[in-house]
């Protein structure tokens, strides 16, 4: 598998290392490898949203009420899932993010089990992927909040119950919910690296039954960070929308 990951990441290099590296340098950031800017990590996110994409087309495809397959089922159980998990936190306005909390608790969760397999590491135990996931639902969420309220009644929260005490809780507010961001990168980024390392130090000692505790491990780590990570997303996304049903 490893070597299937090097190849193609040799090959996204070979096609698209000019424009990347362009894209980066309009960007201000200059790639510390320009021949080879696309590394393993990111050929493996690809490969993880390629086969998202395969996964739900095949499920749009193949729909069906009388004789749902195998992938229907999973589609379907997933679905529920997040369902009830949003429906609980956000009430009956949870049906429009459905799509993207689904995206995100499965996306995560492919990642962070990519690394069960031999010799490829986990995307997420990589900072800048957790990072990037982060800003994401930073964004998302905030936007959500605005289009919600208006930015004026969005704003308005973040100014405490009291007009006397504005000018402490909005800065507050702020740093606040600016510290999500690293709250979520860390949280996830911590977890599936000690669990990475925790499975190297497990296969280093006996390398026959104590590499499945450790691989066991990893995958619970990696169900509980995918589900921490959506949890909080919608927990945010909530509080962002709810507010103005009570203006």
């Amino acid at each position: 598998m490893l070597a299937w990951i090097v190849f193609l990441s040799r090959l996204l290099n070979r096609w698209f290392a000019a424009p990347v590296d362009a894209l980066l340098l309009r960007m201000g950031i200059h790639p510390v490898h320009p021949a080879a800017p696309i590394s393993n990590t990111l050929t493996t996110e690809l490969v993880v949203f390629a086969a998202m994409v395969v996964f739900f087309l095949v499920v749009r495809i193949t729909l069906s009420v009388e004789e749902p397959r195998n992938m229907q089922h999973l589609a379907e159980l997933v679905h529920e899932f997040v369902e009830g998990q949003a429906e609980q936190v956000m009430g009956r306005k949870h049906d429009l993010h459905l799509p993207v909390a689904t995206c995100i608790v499965v996306f995560i969760l492919l990642c962070n089990c990519v690394g069960l397999l031999p010799g490829i590491e986990t995307p997420t135990a990589n900072p800048v992927v957790p990072l990037g996931l982060a800003i994401f639902a930073f964004v998302y969420y905030n936007w959500n909040g605005i289009r919600a309220q208006g930015p004026v009644g969005y704003f308005k929260h973040f100014m405490g119950p009291a007009w006397w005490i504005a000018p402490l809780m909005f800065p507050i507010e702020i740093v606040s919910h600016c510290a999500r961001i690293l709250s979520l990168t860390v949280r996830l980024f911590a977890n599936m690296l000690a669990s990475d390392l925790i499975t190297l130090i497990f296969f280093s000692m006996i390398p026959f039954t104590l590499p499945i505790i450790g691989l066991g491990l990893h995958l619970f780590v990696a169900l509980i960070q995918a589900y921490i990570f959506m949890l909080l997303t919608i927990i945010y996304l909530g509080e962002a929308t709810a507010h103005n049903e009570h203006a």
